[in-house]
């Protein structure tokens, strides 16, 4: 399995902003931009608790599990594949999510300011976006605390004389 790449994350959310931004022009322009839901930071914002809380109880686990404690509870492989890949799709979803929002969050601060519901709206956009940058920060640090120890190269034997 892959490692996330910051910069492929960075490159989702930045055309996802872009476009939405665009988009929110153009649906502005022909008619009523739909609102920003104040769940969406709520959302994003759970998600990246569970994924914090994973990678911490993770991380307990396997420290326990190296100093060979007694009783301890030792990470199953397919567990913590299943949770490496809750991560990265969480991050993969979140950069499109955050990107969606900031667009229309610039949008809103650049140009629908003057109407109150609106300026709320910006602000669920910004917390969206803040949110799903705690959802990658956390999905990084889950793939980080999993991350299996890098294979030794095989040491060549001396050769025969």
């Amino acid at each position: 399995m892959k490692q996330l790449r910051p910069a492929v994350l960075a490159g989702i959310f930045v055309i996802a902003g872009v476009l939405s931004w665009a988009g929110a022009r153009l649906w502005n322009a022909y008619g009523t931009l739909p609102g920003v839901p104040l769940a969406a930071p709520i959302v994003l914002a759970v998600i990246a608790v569970v994924l914090f809380a994973t990678a911490l109880s993770m991380r307990a686990r396997l420290k326990a599990q190296r100093e060979r404690r007694p009783g301890a509870k030792g990470v199953e492989p397919l567990m913590a594949a299943r949770a490496v890949v809750f991560g990265q799709a969480s991050a993969l979803v979140a950069a499109l999510v955050a990107g969606m929002y900031g667009g229309v969050g610039i949008f809103l601060v650049t140009e629908a300011l003057d109407v109150p519901a609106r300026r709320d709206q910006a602000w669920y956009a910004g917390g969206s976006v803040l949110a799903g940058a705690a959802v990658i920060a956390a999905a990084l640090f889950l793939e980080h605390v999993l991350k299996l120890p890098d294979d030794e190269p095989p040491t060549e034997a001396p050769a025969p004389a």
